[in-house]
C-alpha cells in the first residue's frame, strides 16, 4: 500500500477553501482534515503556505493528432507528461474519424495510440459524416465505452465539416443517448470564400489567418448551433470561445433558460492578433490556430465570461506542430497545420492572469481548471475535487513561485510557446497522479502508460427522452 501525507495546506475546492491535511492512499484520497497522522512507510509532502488542489482538467487537446498533411509532435505520453508538470493530470482528447470512415474503427486507432499515456484520459468523438451506421456507433460508444460527448467541426470545407443535416441528426441521437453535442463554431463556408479572398488580394502570410476567420463568422456558427440545440431540447457545449460575438450568444441562451456551456483557452485569455504580424514567418506561423487569436478588447468580454459563469472551462486545444511542418504553408497560409501549445501553461497562465489579478477567487480557480469540466463530462467528484473517495488526482500550488515560460525549458516536444517568454507567479510544486507523486519541484517522473482509460457515463437518457415527447405531444395539441 502508498500512502502519502500532504501537510499544512489550504484545501481549495471549487466551493470553498480551509485548512486541513490530505491523505492518500492507493490512488484514492481516503482523508481530508486537520491534523493528520501519517501511516507508517508514508510519504509526506510538506504544503505549508501552498494551496491543495484537485489536478487539473483539459477538456481540449489532441495529442499525435494527423491534421493537414501532419502528425503534431506530441503524442499521448509526451503530451500528458507535460501536462503533469503544469498541474494537468487528465485530458479529454478528440477521436476524429476521416469522413466516410467508422466511428468504431477511428476509437480503436486513438485508444491504441493513448494506451501510453501518463495521465488520465477520455475521449470526444467527432462526427464528421452521417448514416445509418454512424447513429449506431454512436450508441455503442455511449453505452459500452464510456463516451458521452459528442465534437462537430463547423469549419474546415471539403474535410471534416459538418452540413446542418448531420448537426441536426447527431445532435438528436445525443439527445436520444444522454450525450452531450459540442461543435467547432466558425461558419465554414464563409471562411472558404474569405480564404480566396484574401488571397487574392495578395496576402498570403499568416496575417491572412485572422482575416479568413473575423469574430462575425464564429459567432454565426455558434447562434446557429445554439438554435438547433434549442429546438432539440439537447444541451450544447461550445468549445474555444474566443470573440465576444459567440460569448454574448451562449450569455443571451443561458438567460433564456437553455443549457448551453461555453468553453475558452488559456491563450485566447492572455495572446492577441498582433502575434500574425510578426515580421519573422515562423514566429506569426506558430500562432496559426482556429479560431485565431483575437484583438485584447476580447480577452476582457472572454474573463467576464468566466467570472459570470456564462463561460464553464478554460482547455488549450493542445496541438503542437513543429516549425518545419508550419513552414508548409510560406506561401499560402492556408495550408499552415492550424495548431499551438498549452496543456503544461494552462493552470499558470490562467492563474496568474485570473488570480493574481483578482479576476477569479481561488475556488473559481479550480471550478474552471477542473471542477466544472469534471461536473459536465460527468466524472465528479470522481475528477476535480479534494475530497474522501475522490482520485489522488493533486496539485500542491505554490501561489508565491515564479516560472519564465519557454519553449526552451517546457516538457512539451513542440519546438515554440506561444507564451514565450512571459514570467507567471504561481507554479505547482508537485503533482499528484492516482496517488503517485509525478512531478517534484521541478522533476517530471512521468511514466509511459500509467494513465488510465476513464468512463464518462451518460447522462439521464430516459429524462432527456420523456422530456423530447412531452414537447412534442404539447405541440401536436396546440396544432390540434
Amino acid at each position: 500500500m502508498s500512502s502519502i501525507l500532504i501537510k499544512g495546506g489550504t484545501v481549495v475546492n471549487a466551493d470553498r477553501a480551509f485548512k486541513a491535511d490530505v491523505l492518500t492512499q492507493d490512488g484514492k484520497i481516503v482523508a481530508v482534515g486537520p491534523d493528520l497522522q501519517a501511516p507508517a512507510g508514508a510519504t509526506t509532502v510538506d504544503a505549508g503556505g501552498q494551496y491543495v488542489m484537485p489536478g487539473g482538467i483539459d477538456p481540449h487537446t489532441h495529442m499525435q493528432l494527423p491534421f493537414m498533411g501532419a502528425t503534431t509532435m506530441d503524442d499521448f505520453f509526451t503530451g500528458t507528461a507535460a501536462g503533469l508538470a503544469g498541474g494537468t493530470t487528465s485530458i479529454i482528447d478528440f477521436v476524429i474519424p476521416n469522413p466516410k470512415q467508422s466511428l468504431m474503427e477511428a476509437y480503436q486507432t486513438w485508444r491504441g495510440w493513448a494506451e501510453k499515456s501518463a495521465g488520465d484520459y477520455g475521449f470526444h468523438v467527432a462526427v464528421t459524416w452521417w448514416d445509418e451506421s454512424v447513429k449506431r456507433d454512436m450508441g455503442t460508444l455511449v453505452n459500452e465505452e464510456g463516451v458521452n460527448s459528442f465534437k462537430h467541426f463547423m469549419a474546415y470545407k471539403n474535410a471534416i465539416m459538418c452540413d446542418d443535416e448531420t448537426l441536426v441528426n447527431s445532435f438528436k441521437r445525443a439527445m436520444e443517448l444522454g450525450a452531450m453535442p459540442t461543435v467547432h463554431a466558425e461558419n465554414g463556408e464563409l471562411v472558404y470564400l474569405l480564404q480566396k479572398q484574401v488571397l487574392e488580394s495578395g496576402i498570403t502570410g499568416p496575417e491572412g489567418h485572422p482575416l479568413s476567420r473575423p469574430p462575425v463568422v464564429e459567432g454565426e456558427a455558434a447562434n446557429r448551433a445554439i438554435a438547433i440545440a434549442d429546438v432539440l431540447n439537447v444541451p450544447i457545449y461550445v468549445v474555444h470561445v474566443s470573440c465576444m460575438e459567440s460569448a454574448e450568444a451562449i450569455a443571451r441562451a443561458r438567460a433564456r433558460g437553455q443549457r448551453v456551456y461555453g468553453e475558452v483557452l488559456a491563450g485566447h485569455l492572455a495572446v492577441d492578433d498582433s502575434a500574425y504580424r510578426d515580421p519573422d514567418f515562423a514566429r506569426a506561423a506558430a500562432h496559426v490556430m482556429s479560431p485565431p487569436f483575437r484583438p485584447k478588447i476580447h480577452q476582457d468580454f472572454l474573463w467576464r465570461g468566466l467570472q459570470s459563469g456564462n463561460l464553464h472551462t478554460t482547455a488549450t486545444d493542445h496541438c503542437t506542430f513543429c516549425a518545419a511542418q508550419k513552414a508548409g504553408g510560406k506561401d499560402d497560409f492556408t495550408k499552415i497545420p492550424n495548431g499551438a501549445g498549452g496543456v503544461e501553461e494552462r493552470m499558470l497562465v490562467v492563474w496568474d492572469e485570473g488570480v493574481n489579478t483578482g479576476r477569479l477567487t481561488p475556488s473559481e480557480f479550480v471550478a474552471v481548471t477542473s471542477a466544472n469540466a469534471a461536473k459536465l463530462f460527468n466524472i465528479y467528484p470522481q475528477k476535480g475535487s479534494v475530497s474522501v473517495g475522490a482520485d489522488a488526482d493533486v496539485v500542491v500550488w505554490d501561489p508565491a513561485g515564479t516560472k519564465t515560460l519557454s519553449a526552451k525549458t517546457q516538457f512539451s516536444k513542440g519546438d515554440f510557446n506561444v507564451f514565450e517568454g512571459r514570467t507567471v507567479k504561481g507554479v505547482p510544486s508537485h503533482t499528484l497522479s492516482q496517488g503517485k507523486l509525478v512531478f517534484v519541484q521541478g522533476d517530471l517522473r512521468a511514466v509511459s502508460g500509467a494513465g488510465r482509460y476513464i468512463k464518462r457515463p451518460a447522462f439521464n437518457a430516459n429524462f432527456a427522452a420523456a422530456k423530447l415527447r412531452a414537447d412534442v405531444l404539447a405541440q401536436t395539441a396546440v396544432k390540434r
